[in-house]
């Protein structure tokens, strides 16, 4: 045998392997990056829904336009979690272990990100919920940028109490974690400054008969209403009940949203509400974030929100968690997250007040065309301490 043969033969097969190799890198740099969003296309939601499903079809075709994330495109695998525990469940596990997804980008009631946080964790599944909430809820796996009690309640408390000479107070809620939460954050906080709590009443999360509710806030002739209802609908409800039974008193909602205010017409007229965003801001990221909806979206486009743009944004986040990583291990992203930020419409935005995101918050009020009138903003308003021992 000739002396040559093997080195050769050696040679031959550590280039075809090293083909294969770079061939196989290669192939894995093209595979998209897969994205999960898990939304209420029915239920309680399903008003919303459909402004989120446009900020992240956004987002990704922005992102994919610019070249990606480390070279390879985002997809976007949209399921409907039917605005249920259950639904976000199923949701979830089909994201995780069916898709594979990335990531999952979604914002859901409290219920079904409770529900949905067993399955991330055993996914191992970089979570950013993109929904204002109760707060308090943590899991190694997730990180939040919408708002907190400790950021949005106070304006509407103090506005009350300052403007409209506001001493007594009455409550309502959704019977689930944020109705609950929220208005137990609300009633110490009226107490702490001095006010005093004279009604509270909650329905079932899909409750939509207020009457009861309606006739027991007239008997106690509160100076001001504030509720906490989930999603869409029972907001709606609730607003249009108020208004057909002649209430006028100073009405602040916790769980509003412009795009749920516009659909309301003249029952909205004159609500009071806290959010990180509104249409209205006046900067030029908000004015490009605006025109890129509507140019994309023309006439379909659905009112952007305090719901749709932070999921927007969390697209940007988690590209730069990525792209700072230098990869979407799990391990890796989950880690980067707490470290990046992105100046969007809402202004710079960084998840690392224990996973959570101080924020700008503004004070606004529904105009008789449905559009928000902007009447204070607060700056950088810190989540206080949410998810100090979250490793």
């Amino acid at each position: 045998m000739n002396r040559f043969t093997f080195p050769l033969r050696h040679g031959v097969l550590a280039a075809a392997f090293s083909l294969l190799a770079s061939a196989a890198l290669s192939a894995q740099a093209a595979d998209p990056i897969r994205i999960g969003v898990a939304v209420g296309l029915s239920g309680a939601n399903s008003v919303v829904a459909p402004a989120v499903v446009q900020s992240s079809q956004l987002a990704v075709d922005e992102i994919n336009a610019a070249g990606g994330i480390l070279g390879r495109k985002l997809e976007l695998d949209i399921v409907d979690d039917a605005s249920s525990a259950v639904g976000a469940q199923k949701a979830f596990d089909t994201l995780a272990f069916q898709k594979k997804v990335s990531a999952v980008i979604a914002m859901e009631t409290s219920a079904a990100r409770n529900a949905a946080l067993p399955v991330i964790s055993r996914g191992k599944v970089p979570y950013i919920y993109t929904s204002f909430y109760e707060g308090r809820s943590c899991n190694k796996w997730m990180y939040v940028n919408g708002w907190v009690p400790e950021q949005q309640v106070a304006p509407v408390v103090d506005y009350f109490s300052k403007t409209r000479n506001a001493k007594t107070f009455f409550l309502v809620g959704s019977d689930y974690a944020f109705g609950r939460g929220m208005l137990e954050f609300t009633k110490k906080y009226i107490e702490q400054k001095g006010g005093k709590l004279i009604g509270e009443e909650y329905l079932p999360i899909d409750g939509s008969d207020w009457t009861t509710v309606v006739s027991k806030i007239r008997a106690a002739k509160p100076d001001a209403l504030i509720s906490a209802t989930a999603g869409g609908a029972p907001n709606v409800s609730l607003a249009k009940q108020l208004k057909g039974a002649g209430l006028t008193l100073p009405y602040g909602n916790l769980a509003i949203d412009e795009g749920t205010a516009k659909t309301m017409g003249d029952a909205a007229t004159g609500l009071y509400m806290s959010a990180s965003y509104l249409t209205g801001i006046d900067t030029a990221e908000n004015r490009k974030f605006m025109d890129a909806l509507k140019k994309k979206f023309g006439a379909d486009l659905k009112t952007p929100n305090e719901l749709s743009e932070p999921q927007y944004e969390a697209f940007y986040l988690f590209k730069a968690a990525v792209e700072k990583a230098g990869s979407t291990d799990s391990e890796k992203v989950i880690k980067a997250l707490g470290e990046v930020s992105f100046n969007g419409p809402r202004g710079a935005v960084a998840m690392n007040k224990s996973r959570h995101a101080p924020l700008s918050m503004r004070l606004g009020q529904v105009q008789g065309d449905g559009s928000i009138k902007i009447l204070e903003t607060f700056a950088s308003v810190d989540p206080g301490s949410q998810c100090p021992n979250i490793k």
